[in-house]
């Protein structure tokens, strides 16, 4: 069997990982079925016995799948094999989109209307989409242009972090638009510092639109 590097220093310090991932000594099952560092299936045997085939080439015995009868175990370079595993989680999130919503009105204060922007911002930097929903209540319906210009207005400042899935639209009593964000290398924040931007499950959009009755003055 072909030799390879050894580049994690002292193999003995190397039984460490995760939470729930076995791996060289750690691994309990009284057989394992065995893949090596080529992807050849070396068989079925003790554990022992494929720890000390990885040791002969420097590197790990990692249980990749412990549900299997027997388990299966690889022969791989542990370090190579946890960053395989952050590239495949980090493409599945990136395939599960969310969409949020940031809710405001044609008469939402500058500061208040900044605020919706920064959330927004915010969502848009985490890669989900984003919903910008204006409602008009009470005489607003009849000046229905400012709500359009008051979308607008929001799409083009989050233009930094993201481009609109179509021109806002028009639907019962709401000017709605969808936006999605921009490559993660090409997002420019305008209403948050990078050091500031909070994780996604710390911002929420509380401010719920009033009642039918109270839309009717």
């Amino acid at each position: 069997m072909a030799k390879y590097p050894n580049n994690r220093g002292n193999y003995n310090n190397r039984n460490r990982g995760p939470k729930g991932l076995r791996r060289n000594d750690r691994i309990r099952a009284a057989e394992v079925r065995v893949i090596g560092p080529e992807g050849t299936n070396l068989g079925v045997m003790p554990p022992r016995k494929a720890l000390e085939l990885a040791q002969k080439v420097g590197l790990d015995l990692i249980e990749v799948s412990p549900a299997a009868r027997p388990p299966v175990c690889r022969i791989l370079d542990f370090g190579k094999f946890l960053y395989e595993e952050s590239k495949k989680a980090k493409e599945t999130k990136q395939h599960s989109t969310k969409l949020k919503e940031v809710k405001f009105r044609v008469s939402i204060g500058e500061h208040d209307f900044e605020t919706k922007l920064r959330r927004a911002e915010n969502f848009l930097h985490h890669g989900n989409k984003v919903k910008l929903t204006l409602q008009f209540r009470g005489r607003e319906n009849e000046h229905r242009e400012l709500g359009f210009n008051r979308v607008n207005l929001a799409k083009d400042e989050l233009a930094g972090v993201s481009t609109a899935d179509s021109p806002p639209k028009l639907v019962g009593r709401q000017v709605t638009a969808i936006l999605s964000p921009l490559p993660e290398g090409k997002r420019a924040l305008k209403f948050n510092r990078p050091e500031d931007v909070l994780h996604e499950s710390e911002e929420h959009d509380d401010d719920d639109f009033d009642d039918e009755e109270n839309d009717a003055s």
